[in-house]
C-alpha cells in the first residue's frame, strides 16, 4: 500500500464539514435501511466522522461503535448530544480493529474510494468481515465512476447554488491508475474556502470481488437508500453484502 495518512482530510476539512453536507438533505431513508439490515445488532461504521449517520442510529436504540481517521472530527462527534456516548478508536479503518462483533458494518458517503489503492479497499473489505457475526452485513455507499464526465481529463461541477452558498467541484482524473484528485470550493459571504480530496475509484464489479475476497456475498444493490433499483443508468449506489451463517 501507497504512504497514507488517514488523519489528513478529517484535519483540512474538520472544521466547515457538517456546513458542506448539508446539501445532502435528510438522512432519514438511510438511517431507515440501516436500521433495518442491522436487524437490532450492534453497527460499526468505518469513517464515522462528525456523526451524520451515527447519532440518528443512537437515536433509535441502536448500539453504535466507531472507526476514523481524524481526531478533529471525532472531537466534532462527541461535542454534540449523544456524541460522547459512541465509543471511536482513531486510525485506518482498513486495519484498525475494535472489541466484539456487529451485526452491521458501515462504510458510507463515498468514503471507500477515500483509501489510497486497491490494496486498501481489498484489507478494509477483509477488516469489515472479521467485525462482523454470521448473517452480518457489510454496507457500502459509492457513487458510480463515470470518466465521461471529463474533458480532457478535467472536470468541473456545480454542487449546489444557494442565496447564501455557492459550492464547486473540480477534478482531475488519472484513469490508468483509477484515481482521482478532487477540490470542493465554498463561495460564501465570509470568503472562499477550499476542501482538497482524493479519490480511488473503483466500479461496482470491482467492490463485488473484493467482497468475495473477503468471503462476503452481495445480498443487495439499489440507486439509493430507499431501495430504488439499481440499473443502467444508476450514478450511485447502496451495496450490501452479507457473511455467511
Amino acid at each position: 500500500m501507497t504512504s497514507f495518512d488517514p488523519s489528513a482530510y478529517g484535519r483540512r476539512v474538520a472544521d466547515g464539514y457538517d456546513d458542506s453536507t448539508r446539501w445532502l438533505g435528510s438522512v432519514e431513508p438511510a438511517v431507515a435501511a440501516l436500521a433495518g439490515l442491522a436487524a437490532g445488532g450492534p453497527v460499526l461504521e468505518f469513517g464515522i466522522g462528525t456523526g451524520r449517520l451515527a447519532l440518528p442510529l443512537v437515536e433509535r436504540g441502536i448500539e453504535v461503535a466507531g472507526i476514523d481517521g481524524s481526531a478533529e472530527m471525532v472531537d466534532l462527534l462527541r461535542a454534540k448530544p449523544g456524541g460522547a456516548g459512541i465509543p471511536v478508536r482513531i486510525g485506518d479503518f482498513a486495519r484498525t480493529r475494535v472489541e466484539g462483533t456487529f451485526g452491521l458494518v458501515l462504510l458510507a458517503f463515498n468514503t471507500v474510494f477515500a483509501l489510497p489503492d486497491q490494496d486498501a479497499q481489498v484489507a478494509c473489505f477483509r477488516n469489515a468481515a472479521a467485525h462482523l457475526a454470521p448473517g452480518g452485513r457489510f454496507v457500502v455507499e459509492a457513487w458510480v465512476p463515470d470518466p465521461g464526465a471529463f474533458r480532457g481529463g478535467r472536470s468541473v461541477q456545480l454542487v449546489t447554488a444557494g442565496e447564501d452558498e455557492v459550492q464547486l467541484q473540480t477534478a482531475e482524473l488519472f484513469p490508468a491508475e483509477q484515481f482521482m484528485r478532487v477540490v470542493k470550493i465554498q463561495l460564501t459571504d465570509s470568503g472562499v474556502r477550499l476542501l482538497p480530496a482524493t479519490h480511488r475509484y473503483a466500479w461496482p464489479a470491482e467492490l463485488d470481488l473484493m467482497a468475495r475476497l473477503a468471503g462476503l456475498e452481495r445480498e443487495h444493490r439499489w440507486a439509493d437508500w430507499s431501495g430504488t433499483p439499481f440499473g443502467d443508468a444508476s450514478t450511485d449506489h447502496i451495496s450490501v453484502y452479507r457473511r455467511p451463517d
